[in-house]
């Protein structure tokens, strides 16, 4: 029978600068739960997502409770709770989205990314395409959040143009 392989030690998020940050950002607040957002969005930009090991740090760095932390977590769309893309692709699909071909969009995102399927990475980890209720563009459907790039307008046909960029 041989071993199980050991899991990789924990590395924690905040030290050095990154930890200053936090403590600045701290701060500004009256109590440290205040900064909990902040917190998971600094694991974030740091590691991709934000892992169980993660949230217990931030709850010990906040003086909170593991399962307070992932409730925010969980509730909180923008927190991924798993390795997404390089590139995570979020395409509106609510009824103006819809009305003007966001279905199709998302077929297109799936197909030029070769992800296949909503919430899958694609096989070079380069994209993660999901649906998402109301990026509030209504009036420049179809709406396409692409990191922190905001795209409106998205047509299937303008798919592999717009994915140039994110090579």
């Amino acid at each position: 029978m041989s071993a199980a392989p050991e899991k990789a030690a924990y590395e924690p998020v905040f030290t050095g600068d990154r930890l200053k940050e936090l403590e600045a950002i701290m701060a500004r607040y009256p109590t440290k739960r205040a900064a909990l957002l902040p917190a998971l969005w600094m694991v974030q930009q740091a590691r991709g997502w934000i892992s169980e090991e993660a949230m217990v740090e931030v709850a010990e760095i906040l003086d909170l409770t593991p399962a307070y932390v992932k409730g925010v977590v969980t509730f909180y769309t923008m927190y991924h709770q798993h390795p997404v893309g390089k590139h995570f692709i979020q395409v509106c699909t609510t009824t103006p989205c819809n009305l003007c071909g966001a279905e199709d969009v998302l077929a297109a995102f799936l197909k030029h990314t070769g992800c296949e399927e909503l919430g899958a990475t694609s096989p070079d980890g380069k994209y993660t395409v999901v649906e998402v209720e109301c990026l509030g563009a209504c009036g420049f459907a179809t709406a396409v959040l692409i990191g922190d790039d905001f795209l409106e307008n998205v047509t299937a046909e303008k798919v592999p143009e717009i994915l140039k960029r994110y090579q």
